[in-house]
């Protein structure tokens, strides 16, 4: 066993969230689809982590660029309750709050990226493998991306103000955080529009939001206790289950 899976298998044993595989890779094609092969075995608790990945992928089978040195790691969350939008946000919210992040300015982008006014500094993915077990994938940006990628606005935890950030720490917090996003959600996810708005990236601002029916701007309320993202558009307040918030054009 290298030094480093020593020193994560430590950091969650003290967590009391020691999985029974935890994998530490230097390179992985994507570590959802190495998760997805150890869940065949019938492994219930699982967590692999990789320094880098050839093929990655975030929402929508976009590409997930992932160079070196920053965070990629998947677990396998088992719940009693079946699997719906309010996951990914319950999974952002507590991650939010590892002690590694408590001082920082963060921000959650509806429904799962990892945001601040800088621009987005993780992701989440989640991918199902029955009603009530998922693959929860996580990246995160601990040093910056930003000549890596052209389509958004990116930062990192470092350029955010985190000093001296340890990657093993994050690892452990982020699994751990996982485990309690998954309490949250079979009890309901109880509160979550409340909580949510706390963190919630372009809260009262003018948002177009891309969905299967078009796009649909207004004023951006929140979202409502199942998830649902609530805009005042024109036509009056409209709820939506699926696709993308964005910031409408001019909107600041």
């Amino acid at each position: 066993m290298d030094l480093e899976t020593r020193q994560l298998q430590q950091r969650l044993e003290q967590r009391q969230h020691l999985p029974e595989v935890l994998l530490v890779k230097p390179m992985t094609q994507s570590t959802n689809d190495d998760v997805r092969e150890i869940a065949k075995t019938g492994v219930q608790h699982v967590l692999v982590c990789s320094h880098q990945q050839s093929a990655g992928r975030g929402q929508r089978q976009r590409a997930w660029v992932s160079p070196v040195g920053n965070i990629y790691l998947s677990a396998l969350l088992n719940l009693n309750t079946v699997i719906d939008g309010r996951l990914s946000l319950e999974i952002a919210l507590n991650i939010l709050h590892i002690p590694s992040l408590k001082d920082l300015d963060l921000q959650i982008k509806w429904p799962n990226d990892l945001y601040s006014l800088q621009g987005k500094w993780g992701g989440i993915l989640i991918e199902p493998i029955s009603p009530t077990q998922v693959i929860v994938g996580v990246g995160i940006n601990i040093e910056s991306v930003a000549d890596h990628v052209q389509d958004q606005a990116t930062t990192s935890l470092v350029d955010l103000g985190l000093v001296n950030p340890s990657r093993i720490d994050l690892i452990a917090e982020v699994y751990v955080a996982i485990q309690n996003a998954g309490q949250w959600f079979d009890h309901q996810s109880s509160n979550l529009a409340a909580r949510f708005e706390q963190h919630a990236a372009f809260k009262d601002q003018q948002v177009a939001f891309e969905h299967i029916g078009g796009i649909s701007t207004g004023h951006f309320l929140g979202i409502a206790n199942d998830g649902a993202v609530i805009i005042d558009t024109e036509q009056g307040s409209q709820a939506f289950y699926q696709g993308r918030l964005r910031l409408a054009e001019g909107a600041s």
